[in-house]
């Protein structure tokens, strides 16, 4: 190993140490006193009642833990949104778990929290994936309420969500494990089997202060909306526990009672380790995002027993397209390539960069892969499309857009690993979120943005500096150098994975020693959901 190799690692693991350590953090929730209140009460805490919940000997996949990280300080923060949400099995069947955690301002509703459900009903329903609610919150944050309550991916559209989830047979079951006031009361009650809690849970549309403001009537909680008053005379709640482990307790019952699901006919076959060593990752990834490196080197550590079938090798090798396997399953990779290439034509193709004959190659590949019922799946390292005359005149806007197209209207799973750079358009033509991924998740090395920290940072001062110049105004060059420094600190900061993963635009942030798990739960995940959808990629130029 060299110099450089030993670098790397040691910078790429104290990455992965930092991640950890925030990430304890993070699942600190509201704190040790806050916490303390709820086990006063007799309650679990969120990631307690999760941990009981799931089958101990299968695998757990947390998604949007870093939800609101950095947002809301005003507000005194929101750790993971005040909700807990993830893959995991339960009873041996494979679903998602969505936990409020009342040590977050009472498990209140800010607008993250709302994307945050948002995403894991989206999961289940992509996946036909049964889901499960452990409630605990007093609903929406009124301080913030104009940015949660009436919009299309607000509040509402997780109550529109159920009712399009019941309808296709999509398992929901709700454990009212707290309070559960106004709108938020529709969840429970809209899921297909609702149970609650005695003494802690409950259930209303309107609280006893509130009754009593708007009708006079004057009722404490429990008798209002508690477990005897829902299980013995409404009829709202179907089942009564005396505590929360005999409520999980209960839902495990239910789900080792379900029957099998579909099967989409994804391949898997025996699982087998890399032969290539995957620990040698961190050496291999340069921590300078600007650095050549061979992609192959990082798949060769990911796919099973580190065999890579790759597709048209010589042509467009600014990007890598190939089959393998992972954890047994049949996966179609496209990655890009970091390594300074020769093309057979003579020219120099650049790392990261997608060229016109390698978009036409993703194109041709993504066609094969959905005739073959293949799942995708994207690592990103990616600065972007060529630009320049001679990539004007080759059509490059046209290839891209193939390419693009054929992301964009495949109909196998699709899952992103963002590696590296994801800049500009080529987010949206690596699987980006806005191109729909069953998952996707970032390695700390991950940095996203429209482009490149100095690039942007050198156009925004050119505008703040044409716009002094209309005023009249004139800066000196140590101004100059001050400003940049501002402004590509700001700008820096924005690229992160932890602010994408703040703001949802990754799934999560994970130690690429967790890419394999990640890859085969969402595989998993998607063979429960059959591709009733044909490929098409619609109208394009050719």
């Amino acid at each position: 190993m060299d110099i450089e190799f030993n670098k790397n690692e040691d910078l790429n693991k104290q990455a992965v140490f930092e991640l950890k350590t925030k990430l304890k953090k993070i699942y600190a929730g509201g704190g040790e006193k806050a916490a303390a209140k709820q086990r006063e009460r007799g309650k679990m805490l969120a990631r307690e009642r999760v941990s009981y919940l799931i089958d101990k000997d299968k695998p757990w996949l947390e998604i949007g833990a870093f939800a609101a990280d950095g947002m809301y300080a005003e507000q005194g923060g929101c750790p993971s949104a005040g909700v807990v949400c993830g893959l995991g099995y339960v009873s041996g069947r494979q679903c998602v778990v969505v936990a409020n955690d009342a040590t977050v301002k009472a498990g209140a509703w800010f607008p993250m929290t709302a994307k945050k459900n948002l995403r894991a009903q989206e999961i289940a329903m992509e996946n036909r994936l049964p889901i499960i609610y452990l409630v605990d919150s007093a609903g929406v944050y009124l301080p913030m309420q104009d940015e949660i309550f009436p919009d299309k991916e607000h509040f509402g559209r997780i109550f529109r969500n159920n009712a399009l989830m019941s309808s296709e047979g999509i398992v929901q079951i709700s454990a009212i494990m707290g309070s559960c006031v106004a709108g938020g009361a529709y969840l429970p009650v809209m899921s297909d089997e609702a149970m609650i809690v005695d003494g802690t849970g409950s259930v209303f549309l309107a609280g006893s202060f509130l009754v009593k403001s708007a009708i006079g009537e004057d009722i404490d909680n429990e008798t209002l909306g508690g477990a005897t008053t829902h299980c013995e005379i409404s009829g709202v709640t179907d089942y009564k526990h005396p505590n929360d482990a005999a409520c999980l307790d209960s839902i495990k019952n239910i789900m080792s009672k379900l029957g099998a699901p579909q099967n989409a006919g994804f391949d898997r076959v025996k699982p087998l380790a890399p032969v290539k060593d995957e620990q040698e990752i961190y050496g291999l990834l340069p921590e300078n995002r600007e650095k050549p490196y061979d992609m192959r080197d990082i798949i060769q550590r990911l796919v099973d027993g580190s065999e890579f079938e790759e597709y048209k090798a010589l042509y467009g090798q600014s990007i890598l397209c190939g089959l393998a396997r992972i954890d047994g399953w049949a996966v179609g990779i496209v990655a890009n390539q970091r390594k300074v290439v020769k093309s057979k034509k003579g020219e120099m193709q650049f790392g990261g960069v997608i060229y016109s004959d390698s978009a036409d190659k993703v194109a041709r590949f993504i066609m094969n892969c959905n005739q073959k019922k293949i799942p995708l799946v994207f690592l990103q390292d990616v600065t972007g499309f060529m630009v320049g005359s001679r990539s004007e005149q080759g059509g490059i806007i046209k290839d891209g857009a193939k390419m693009v197209n054929a992301v964009a209207n495949s109909v196998v799973p699709k899952f992103t690993i963002v590696v590296g750079n994801s800049y500009g358009a080529g987010n949206y033509a690596m699987c980006g979120k806005a191109y729909d991924p069953r998952l996707i998740y970032a390695w700390p090395s991950a940095k996203i943005a429209v482009m490149g920290g100095a690039q942007a940072a050198k156009t925004l001062l050119q505008i703040q500096e044409s716009s002094l110049n209309a005023k009249g105004e004139t800066i000196t060059k140590e101004e100059e150098d001050e400003l940049l420094k501002e402004i590509t600190d700001r700008y820096n900061s924005q690229t992160t994975p932890y602010y994408a993963a703040a703001r949802l635009w990754v799934d999560g942030i994970i130690d690429p020693m967790e890419t394999r798990k990640v890859i085969s739960m969402g595989i998993e995940a998607a063979n429960q959901s059959p591709i009733t959808k044909a490929f098409n990629v619609g109208v394009i130029q050719t």
